[in-house]
C-alpha cells in the first residue's frame, strides 16, 4: 500500500525546503520493519521510480521516497539537484534527512534505516553512506564522489551495482570499490556485463525522442537478468545490516 505523507515538519527542522512530501510504501504483514529511504533517478517521482519504492516494500521494508523536486518538473530541478550530488552540499540533503527522521519517528520502524538510490539518487546514496547516519547504503549506477577516499572513510556498509554498457558511468565501480577497500568498509560492488544504465527499472522511462541517443551513450534500459541478480544481492545485504540487533 502506497500513501503520500507530509515531511514538512522534519524538512524545515533539518535544513530542507518547506512543504516536502514523500511516498510511503508499507510492507505486508504486521510488526515493525526496518526503514529505507528511496532516492529516485533523474526523472523524478514517475511511475517507474514509484515502482522501485514499492519493490523495496515488497522486500519487507518501510520504504519512503521523498519528493526532492517538490512537485516541480525534473527539467527545472535536475541541474540544482545534480550540483548537490557533485558538491555534497545543499538543502536537498535536509530533505533526505527529513525522510530518515520521519521513518525513525514512525512506530512501524525498528530504528534501523538504510538508503538506496538510483542514478542521481545513487550518487546521493554514496555521499550519505559516509555521513554516519545510515546502517547500510545501496547505490545503483551512482556517480562516484569527486574525492571517493574521503567520502568512504567511516562509511556504513555499501552495496553498489553498475552496467558495463553504461558508457557515461564507466570506471565508477572501480573507483568506489578501491575507496571502500582502502577505508576497510564492508562492501559488495558488481559490474554487470550485459547491463547499461537504469537496468533495474522494469520499464523504460526515457522520452521516446531521446531513447536512441540515451541508449547509444548510456546503454539505458531494463535488463531483467542482471536486475534479478542485483535485487537478490541488495535484499541479502540489507537483510544482514538492517536486521534488529
Amino acid at each position: 500500500m502506497t500513501e503520500q505523507v507530509d515531511l514538512s515538519e522534519f524538512s524545515t527542522r533539518h535544513g530542507g525546503l518547506p512543504g516536502l512530501r514523500g511516498l510511503l510504501a508499507r510492507p505486508p504483514g504486521d510488526g515493525p520493519r526496518p526503514g529505507v529511504v528511496v532516492l529516485f533517478e533523474a526523472s523524478g517521482a514517475d511511475a517507474v521510480n514509484k515502482r522501485l519504492n514499492e519493490r523495496m516494500a515488497e522486500a519487507g521494508y518501510l520504504a519512503l521516497m521523498p519528493d526532492l523536486y517538490h512537485g516541480r518538473s525534473p527539467y527545472r530541478c535536475l541541474v540544482p539537484a545534480m550540483r548537490s550530488v557533485f558538491s555534497g552540499r545543499g538543502r536537498v540533503y535536509g530533505d533526505i534527512e527529513a525522510a530518515r527522521q520521519w521513518l525513525l519517528a514512525d512506530p512501524g520502524c525498528t530504528g534501523k534505516v538504510g538508503v538506496i538510490g538510483f542514478c542521481m539518487g545513487g550518487g546521493f546514496a554514496l555521499v550519505l553512506a559516509g555521513q554516519g547516519r545510515y546502517d547500510a547504503a545501496a547505490a545503483n549506477y551512482g556517480r562516484a564522489p569527486s574525492d571517493a577516499d574521503a567520502a568512504m572513510k567511516g562509511a556504513c556498509p555499501v552495496i553498489a551495482s553498475y552496467g558495463a554498457r553504461d558508457r557515461a558511468f564507466r570506471g565508477y565501480a572501480a573507483t568506489i570499490r578501491t575507496a571502500l577497500e582502502r577505508a576497510g568498509v564492508e562492501h559488495d560492488v558488481k559490474v554487470y556485463p550485459d547491463a547499461g544504465h537504469s537496468f533495474l527499472n522494469e520499464a523504460d522511462n526515457v522520452p521516446p525522442v531521446l531513447r536512441p541517443v540515451m541508449r547509444a551513450v548510456m546503454g539505458i534500459g531494463p535488463e531483467p537478468a542482471s536486475a534479478a541478480d542485483a535485487w537478490e544481492r541488495i535484499e541479502g545485504f540489507f537483510g544482514r545490516h538492517l536486521a534488529a540487533d
